[in-house]
């Protein structure tokens, strides 16, 4: 029992350490992010680039190469189940769902950045390590918030990889591509052993959040696309990465999700709060080549409305089934439904009405990038289901 105990406070002493460096680097951001010059000389990297050593054969049939996988039990940070908050403001325990209520899918799903290093540091490498204490604990705790929207799902693989460092998605710099290449380098090894171990007739579901909803994409360019896993693909996540309508979308073996139950589509979106301030994101998005290979300029990004489930339109905070909210260490949060509407406005950012209190992790210009799925996660995580039923009853 001791020991149990013991464990237990190691690892919500984790969660809280994280969580204290990621509101004292959201703070750096913050100060650093007026200037695009002065960003760069905050977190681009000033090292050369290394490449990268390539990972052993079958590196990923390591359990300990994944964060997320079956069998981990408690220890998943994507089978996290939030507390649920009732209308009179008690608070109750969250409910896995009955699985004979739930069709079997499995869920592939890639964190986001969690390597923040300062460029200051003679530590700033382009690409994390695979055994970085601070950089993994955050990526838990960005799963516990982001892939447990997905924990309907009876498996979710997650895996580790020497993600890209923050820095690199902030400069034109050569080494940045390079840094992002080798990422995805490893997200795709990752993949393919997801592939070969669930079973060979199981829908799947693909996701991720920000740098890993990046991966993502290219995965299912460069390894879906014709091939015929494409069939059993029930829906690509994409989330928190701007998706360029009219360079981007057209180049995926995918449609937008138009319909709460289409499948075989695809689901993003960016959230701000009033009054936003999107100029560091379409800046840097408009900079950028499309999948077309040509300039997105500054047209619209793809916005699929997540309490309708379709693109673009709006719905009331009536509609918002659950927000987790997370307490102030980040160990922890609750499901408080009503918390906020959805918009996509004409440049396809998802607005959310007046700023809600999440916590530190805001952005300038009222920028919820880091909340994009804790902000609707019951609706999320419905989403997913509903869309699974929906493939599954289309092969019977």
């Amino acid at each position: 029992m001791k020991h149990a105990q013991r464990q237990a406070m190691a690892r919500k002493f984790l969660y809280i350490i994280a969580g204290i460096t990621v509101l004292i680097l959201i703070g750096a951001i913050s100060l650093a992010i007026w200037s695009r010059q002065a960003t760069e000389i905050a977190f681009v990297p000033r090292t050369p680039f290394v490449e990268q050593t390539p990972l052993a054969n079958n590196a990923y049939s390591d359990p300990a190469m994944w964060y997320s996988r079956p069998g981990m039990g408690t220890n998943d940070p994507a089978r996290y189940e939030p507390a649920i908050e009732a209308k009179d403001g008690t608070i109750h325990p969250g409910q896995p769902a009955d699985p004979s209520s739930t069709p079997r899918f499995a869920v592939f799903f890639v964190h986001p950045t969690s390597y923040l290093p300062l460029a200051l540091s003679e530590k700033a490498n382009w690409n994390d390590t695979l055994n970085d204490p601070v950089s993994e604990a955050r990526a838990r705790l960005y799963l516990r918030g982001m892939a447990s929207a997905f924990n309907r799902a009876d498996e979710i693989w997650a895996p580790k990889y020497r993600q890209a460092a923050v820095g690199a998605f902030l400069t034109d710099k050569p080494e940045a591509q390079k840094a992002i290449d080798a990422a995805y380098g490893d997200v795709r090894e990752a993949f393919r052993y997801f592939v070969a171990s669930v079973p060979k007739d199981e829908p799947i579901v693909l996701a991720g959040h920000s740098q890993g909803a990046l991966h993502i994409l290219h995965l299912l360019r460069s390894e879906i696309a014709g091939a015929p896993l494409q069939k059993r693909i029930i829906a690509v996540y994409a989330i928190g990465w701007p998706i360029s309508v009219e360079h981007d979308l057209p180049a995926l073996p995918m449609p937008a999700c138009a319909a709460p139950s289409q499948t075989g589509c695809v689901v993003t979106w960016s959230s701000f709060a009033e009054d936003a301030d999107p100029t560091m994101l379409m800046t840097r998005y408009a900079a950028t080549p499309g999948f077309d290979g040509k300039p997105r300029g500054d047209g619209p990004i793809l916005c699929v409305n997540p309490l309708t489930g379709s693109v673009n339109g709006s719905a009331p905070a009536s509609a918002n089934l659950g927000t987790l909210v997370p307490s102030a260490d980040l160990s922890s949060g609750k499901l408080v439904a009503g918390a906020v509407p959805a918009q996509c406005n004409a440049q396809g950012l998802l607005m959310i009405g007046s700023p809600p209190e999440m916590g530190q992790g805001v952005l300038p210009g009222n920028n919820y990038h880091v909340y994009d799925i804790p902000l609707f996660w019951r609706n999320l995580q419905q989403d997913v289901v509903r869309r699974a039923k929906a493939w599954t009853n289309a092969q019977s």
